[in-house]
């Protein structure tokens, strides 16, 4: 077996040579026109890239500022040419065209998870994943999803009221929790009480497969997947894999036979009102009820396009909202001035009520806002992405060929002086109306921009201002860690590696 590992492997190797030498040549005089760290034959700079998250995360941001004049830089792991982009000038010109709209080649290691759904898919099929998706962001859904997110949050209130005064404690888990919950309940309309269950197998294989796809990112080794899935991190990839595919396919399954039995007795019919499904007498639709009517109609989906997308939205929609509150409160919790404003401002909202939020309150958080839009700028959720350059473009000045990644580096985007000055200070202020009216429309993308920007974005700001205003109304937050402690992981999501760890003590009303 092993015997039989190292004959593939140098046959693969064998292989990367001829093409790297057979490599058109305007496509190499293009690229090294363009500064970056020298690259070796076959591997480029994959030896450089440290491999743990915080080390790599550090070394992306160190090479932005080492090559920071033009917004450009050219990176090569294994074979594949690449560019980080790091200024709105050079992300404007990816972003803001219909061209580059394909991601990367690096996501089809996402594939086995999320298939090619809306993250990964590009033309026709994205298109219509697309047009067929928006409609479940409306605003009138978004108003019923409200319910959940007030309800998650309480109980998310109940569990670290056990924390008050009891010293310091890491929040990462209770927000994780929560956006799990809320994202099961909205995306699915499942309820799996994850916040009653601290040692979720679903979390736990979310995490272990964005450490696993960001690694093999990086290492062009284990890109051929007749190597990959022979080693250890294939095989943990699989048992990953089972527990995610499993969860949702088994939820599909009994909300399909729901409906399809409904459609038996009643007819086709559109969704509405009466179609939501109800539990405790509460009517809410989830976006998986959507998705099985859609297909029901006749939309061209198949059991496994609604997989493809249930994955995504469970992907996406929860570990990115934690994410981003995670930090936010880390943030507030090191700035109690700035903690301060956001009470003042919910006191003024709620009067001393312990009542759900509603639409309107959220409206009405707008410094929380600014403060949510200051942590996303710090700390991006998606701390950076990758398109396909689709045809010869000019970028920063420079030529780049057909068929390179431009990787947005979306963490020094949001640190470029030019259009945040003293750009590592937390300054909620930045994003008042007069503050932020004339700036570039690209300096700012913790949602992605253009075409392919987040579909959900609005459902995360709203969830974002629920979940945090809920500990705020009802806690004091204390950071017990520095910056520097926090050591940002890098990998498809931005987390801390240490957690965030703070104390809670109880408000006086």
């Amino acid at each position: 077996m092993a015997g039989a590992g190292l004959v593939i492997a140098f046959v693969v190797a064998v292989i990367s040579f001829l093409v790297w030498v057979f490599q058109p040549t305007k496509t190499k005089r293009m690229l090294n026109q363009i500064p970056g760290p020298p690259a070796l034959p076959l591997i480029g700079n994959a030896h450089m890239l440290k491999p743990g998250g915080s080390e790599f995360y550090q070394q992306i941001l160190e090479y932005t500022q080492m090559f920071d004049k033009d917004g450009i830089l050219r990176l090569r792991v294994g074979l594949q040419p690449s560019v980080a982009l790091y200024k709105p000038e050079t992300v404007e010109v990816v972003l803001h065209t219909k061209s580059h709209i394909t991601k990367s080649q690096e996501y089809r290691f996402l594939h086995p998870w999320v298939g090619t759904g809306l993250l990964t898919s590009t033309g026709d099929k994205w298109k219509m994943r697309r047009r067929l998706l928006t409609p479940t962001f409306h605003f009138r859904i978004l108003y019923d999803f409200l319910q959940v997110f007030n309800e998650q949050s309480a109980i998310m209130v109940q569990r670290l009221e056990k924390q008050v005064d009891k010293g310091e404690f890491d929040m990462f888990p209770f927000i994780t929790l929560c956006a799990l919950d809320i994202i099961c309940d909205t995306a699915m309309g499942k309820h799996v009480n994850a916040q009653a269950d601290s040692d979720s197998k679903y979390v736990k294989a979310v995490y272990k497969m964005s450490e696993l796809v960001h690694r093999r990112q990086k290492s062009p080794w284990f890109w051929p997947d007749v190597i990959y899935n022979s080693l250890p991190q294939g095989k943990q990839q699989q048992e990953c894999l089972q527990i995610l595919h499993g969860f949702t396919k088994a939820v599909i399954r009994e909300r399909q036979s729901v409906i399809r039995k409904k459609i038996a007795e009643e007819g086709p019919t559109e969704p509405a009102k009466d179609d939501l499904y109800a539990e405790g007498g509460k009517k809410r639709m989830a976006f998986l009820d959507m998705l099985i009517y859609a297909a029901e109609g006749g939309a061209n989906m198949t059991d496994e396009d609604i997989r493809e997308e249930v994955d995504t939205f469970m992907f996406e929609g929860h570990d990115t909202t934690a994410a981003a509150a995670n930090w936010a409160v880390h943030l507030l919790g090191a700035n109690p001035e700035i903690q301060q404003k956001v009470q003042d401002e919910l006191d003024d909202i709620f009067r001393g009520s312990d009542r759900p939020a509603t639409m309107e309150d959220l409206a009405d958080m707008k410094y929380l806002e600014c403060c949510i839009k200051e942590a996303l700028r710090l700390f991006p959720s998606v701390p950076m992405f990758a398109r396909t350059i689709s045809e010869d473009c000019v970028i920063g000045g420079y030529d780049v060929p057909e068929g390179t990644t431009a990787v947005v580096v979306t963490a020094a985007l949001h640190r470029d002086p030019d259009h945040f000055p003293d750009p590592e200070k937390y300054d909620p202020d930045r994003w008042l109306p007069e503050n932020c009216a004339s700036r570039h429309p690209y300096c700012f993308i913790p949602f992605s921009a253009g075409l392919r920007n987040c579909i959900g974005q609005k459902f995360a700001m709203k969830e974002e201002k629920v979940v945090v205003s809920s500990i705020l109304r009802r806690f004091n937050i204390k950071s017990m860690q520095t910056r520097a402690d926090l050591l940002p992981m890098g990998e498809l999501i931005l987390r801390p590696q240490n957690g965030i760890r703070v104390k809670l003590t109880r408000r006086q009303q």
